[in-house]
């Protein structure tokens, strides 16, 4: 009876530690999502499956295309919260402290006169559940958030094919888990 318990009292641990933090990303996006001084996009899942679905049955014989296709619908959703004109080392700091370290395993960080990127990720069970970009220098601020179930062979493909914000970054810098392009 104890044993089933200590494991019902693990599990719940488990599952607040992990809305825990989802609500400390979503509550950085919140806090500034009235701010007119900031863009905000939201991306729905069923958008992103609409996408990859027109994507896959109007590219037929374009096997680029299909590809780019599967891979979009596994992205479950894109939030983008940016700001232009504004000083966003002090926002990029806010972010990066909001996130719970322990959860999100750094792929890449760029620190150059004044700017600061990071690319992190959140896998579980082998997958990368959420890519996380976090860029602030003394004119913007970004921070992307993209959600879905993927492989690293796929976050490759995104930066080398698409034109979402931050990827051509990641393009330049690591192609995988460990280890450069």
């Amino acid at each position: 009876m104890k044993k089933t318990y200590i494991i019902l009292f693990i599990l719940l641990g488990l599952t607040t530690a992990s809305y825990a933090q989802e609500d400390a990303i979503q509550k950085f996006f919140s806090k500034y999502m009235e701010d007119d001084r900031f863009s905000r996009v939201y991306i729905s899942p069923k958008m992103m499956q609409m996408a990859g679905g027109f994507l896959k049955s109007s590219s037929v014989g374009d096997e680029d295309a299909q590809e780019l296709g599967k891979l979009i619908s596994k992205v479950k959703g894109i939030r983008i919260l940016s700001a232009d004109g504004i000083e966003g080392m002090p926002l990029y700091k806010e972010a990066m402290s909001t996130l719970n370290r322990n959860q999100y395993e750094e792929l890449m960080d760029v620190q150059e006169k004044g700017t600061s990127l990071k690319f992190m990720i959140r896998e579980e069970a082998g997958l990368i559940r959420e890519l996380m970009m976090v860029t602030g220098d003394t004119k913007s601020f970004t921070l992307l958030s993209m959600l879905g179930a993927f492989t690293y062979e796929d976050l490759n493909m995104l930066a080398e094919k698409t034109n979402l914000p931050g990827m051509d970054k990641y393009g330049k810098g690591s192609k995988g888990p460990k280890g450069p392009k």
